[in-house]
C-alpha cells in the first residue's frame, strides 16, 4: 500500500515536471478551433475584436466547475457591459457539455478539447495516467488576441468578480 502512494505521489509530480508552458502575459494567445455544445466550429479568430475570458475546467457538473460556470453566467450582463465574452474549455465530449449548459442555463460556448490538444498549447493539460483533466486556468485575451492576463490559482466563489475587476482596470488604462 505505501509503495502505491509513493508511486502515484511520483507519478503526480512528474506531470507537474512536463507539464506544458503556460503563455506569457503578452504573447499571442494559441490559435484554437474546437466544436461548441451544439456543434458549431468555434476559432480563437472568430472571437478577436472583444475581451475574451477563455476558461478551461476540469470536469462538467462537478461542485467548482458548476460553481465557477454559474457565477460566469449570473455575471454575464455585467461581463458583456464590459465588452467581455466567456468560453469554457473542458476534455469533456460536446454532449456533456451540451447537457450541463443546459442544466444550469449557461449562455456561452462551452468547447470540446477531446484530446487535450488546446488545454496543452495553454499549458492546462493534467494526464495522471489514471485520469486526465484540465487544470482550472482562465487567460484573460485582449480584442487583438494578446494574453493580457493568466489566472493559474482560482477560487471559484470569487473569479468573476475577479475578471470583472481586471476587465475595469484593463479597459480603463491605456494599451500598448
Amino acid at each position: 500500500m505505501i509503495k502505491q502512494v509513493w508511486l502515484f505521489l511520483l507519478l503526480a509530480l512528474c506531470s507537474l515536471a512536463w507539464a506544458d508552458e503556460v503563455p506569457v502575459v503578452g504573447s499571442m494567445a494559441p490559435a484554437f478551433v474546437l466544436s461548441d455544445q451544439g456543434g458549431r466550429d468555434v476559432s480563437l479568430d472568430s472571437l478577436r475584436g472583444k475581451w475574451l475570458v477563455l476558461y478551461f475546467y476540469p470536469k462538467n457538473d462537478t461542485p467548482g466547475c458548476t460553481e465557477e460556470a454559474c457565477s460566469f453566467r449570473d455575471d454575464m450582463a455585467q461581463l458583456t457591459a464590459l465588452g467581455a465574452q466567456i468560453v469554457g474549455v473542458s476534455i469533456d465530449s460536446a454532449a456533456s457539455n451540451a447537457e450541463f449548459a443546459k442544466k444550469y442555463h449557461l449562455p456561452f460556448p462551452l468547447l470540446a478539447d477531446k484530446d487535450g490538444d488546446v488545454a496543452r498549447r495553454y499549458g492546462a493539460y493534467a494526464d495522471w495516467m489514471v485520469t486526465r483533466f484540465a487544470r482550472r486556468y482562465t487567460f484573460l485575451i485582449d480584442p487583438q488576441g494578446k494574453i493580457a492576463k493568466a489566472y493559474l490559482k482560482v477560487d471559484t466563489s470569487k473569479h468573476s468578480a475577479e475578471i470583472i475587476a481586471d476587465l475595469k482596470q484593463l479597459s480603463s488604462s491605456p494599451r500598448k
